[in-house]
């Protein structure tokens, strides 16, 4: 069973490549060489195969991110590096990129940031973590911890649909801009005791 999920989500990842949030599930059974039932029978509806797919992609891209955070680096540089991680992830797989956080609005039940919603939440959490355990903000620290986790997660989703819809630099840039505009109260806080 659990090689013939594997299969359809191999077909499914190949159908969203080529159509992006265009993909349907007509078009995944066809590319399976099932029909459309057969695979509601292995996800359930369209959303659990949606979950499936962003389970499948964003697990690597969760552990990037951490091993991003977990750099030794100077501050400026972790920063560009997860950065980096971001944009490198999308701009590799930007029709998956495109099924994953803008899913064709005819499936129902998604959230706005549609299937890639849970991971973009676990990214806000890991920001927040690194920055409440490595830049003292002072007595707020937990908190404003946490709003700049949230706030850079939004940014940086925002910031990268534009650059990959308009490619108006190369990604190293685009990292650099990012970085610029986040830097100016990272750069003032300081190290907390022990990061």
């Amino acid at each position: 069973m659990a090689d013939r999920r594997s299969d359809l989500l191999d077909a499914a990842d190949r159908v969203v490549r080529r159509d992006g949030p265009r993909a349907s599930m007509n078009t995944i059974a066809a590319e399976a060489g099932i029909t459309k039932p057969i695979l509601y029978r292995h996800f359930g509806d369209k959303n659990g195969l949606y979950r499936a797919l962003a389970e499948r992609h964003t697990t690597g891209l969760l552990d990037a991110v951490r091993a991003a955070l977990a750099l030794p680096l100077e501050r400026r540089d972790r920063v560009e590096a997860v950065l980096d991680t971001y944009l490198a992830a999308i701009e590799a797989r930007p029709q998956v990129y495109r099924f994953l956080a803008h899913p064709d609005p005819a499936a129902d039940g998604l959230s706005p940031a549609g299937p890639l919603a849970p991971a973009l939440r676990l990214i806000a959490d890991e920001l927040s973590r690194a920055v409440r355990e490595q830049v003292d903000l002072g007595p707020e620290s937990a908190v404003l911890a946490e709003a700049w986790g949230q706030a850079i997660t939004g940014m940086v989703l925002a910031a990268g649909d534009w650059w990959l819809e308009t490619r108006p630099f190369p990604r190293d840039r685009m990292v650099q801009t990012l970085a610029d505009l986040l830097w100016g109260r990272l750069a003032a806080a300081g190290d907390r005791p022990g990061a």
